[in-house]
């Protein structure tokens, strides 16, 4: 196993040639249901993804995370659940769901008549036991920041007692900026998800944004990041600006060398 590596494969025959253990976080978003054909290049079905599951749990580290960016489609006014049963194989492939996290989009593909407008999607948060980094982002500002930690926190039998931190008398002051919610919100389209305009021919990118903020929590420098599914490259690019090494699948030629000049800017961005 090479770092640093953009392969044009089936990742099913990619992943399956790697090493126990070897990568310590996977950022990724497969094909969804029939969203996309990809250009007909696409092989995904449920089958696929049964088969993939464990041999995915197989190559992450222990202590290794496994983001699983996932949306459904909706056929005969249904949507497939796919998602959730993604989830499910996971977990008996081993996996934890150590997080049920949102990507909450600013702006809406698929006006709806008899439905609230989709303005998201799933971000599993896999784990094969307990992850090993967790760098919280704290951004979200704080209503009440500088003020004196009070009040009470409701137990497990229903009885209420002093918060920690004025349990044990320290009595802190609130922080201007606390740990950010599980539900993240990111802007997309021409200028936003990238700005690498010729990426836009691969069709379903996730913000540049979304998978450096998954990277920077979930990874150190130095780490292994995987993308068995890497389209336009965005993974490997933000890795590699971040000081990790990256390694990636990706079965359509168009994309693959989309992604080649995505990584060859990146990598002459980090060297400078």
């Amino acid at each position: 196993m090479k770092a640093d590596t953009l392969v044009c494969i089936n990742c099913l025959d990619g992943i399956r040639d790697l090493p126990d253990e070897a990568i310590d976080l996977t950022v990724t978003s497969p094909p969804y249901d029939n969203l996309r054909s990809y250009q007909g290049t696409s092989i995904w079905n449920m089958e696929f993804f049964h088969r993939f599951a464990p041999e995915l749990f197989r190559v992450t580290k222990q202590g290794g995370v496994v983001v699983w960016v996932v949306g459904d489609a909706t056929i005969n006014g249904s949507e497939t659940g796919s998602s959730f049963r993604q989830a499910l194989r996971f977990m008996e492939s081993g996996f934890r769901l150590h997080d049920t996290m949102i990507y909450s989009k600013l702006g809406f593909v698929y006006p709806e008549t008899n439905r609230y407008y989709p303005a998201f999607e799933y971000m599993f948060i896999l784990s094969k036991g307990k992850p090993k980094t967790a760098n919280l982002i704290a951004d979200r500002p704080n209503k009440c920041a500088g003020e004196r930690i009070t009040g009470t926190e409701r137990q497990v039998n229903g009885d209420t007692q002093p918060k920690s931190a004025v349990r044990k008398g320290v009595s802190r002051s609130i922080k201007a900026f606390g740990v950010r919610s599980n539900i993240w919100v990111y802007s997309g389209g021409s200028g936003k998800t990238t700005r690498d305009d010729f990426a836009f021919t691969h069709p379903a990118m996730f913000p540049e944004k979304l998978a450096q903020d998954h990277i920077l929590t979930w990874s150190e420098p130095g780490d292994l990041v995987l993308d068995p599914f890497m389209g336009s490259g965005t993974t490997a690019k933000m890795a590699l600006l971040n000081g990790r090494h990256y390694l990636g699948y990706e079965i359509n030629s168009e994309y693959y060398d989309i992604a080649l000049r995505r990584i060859a800017a990146a990598t002459e961005l980090a060297r400078a």
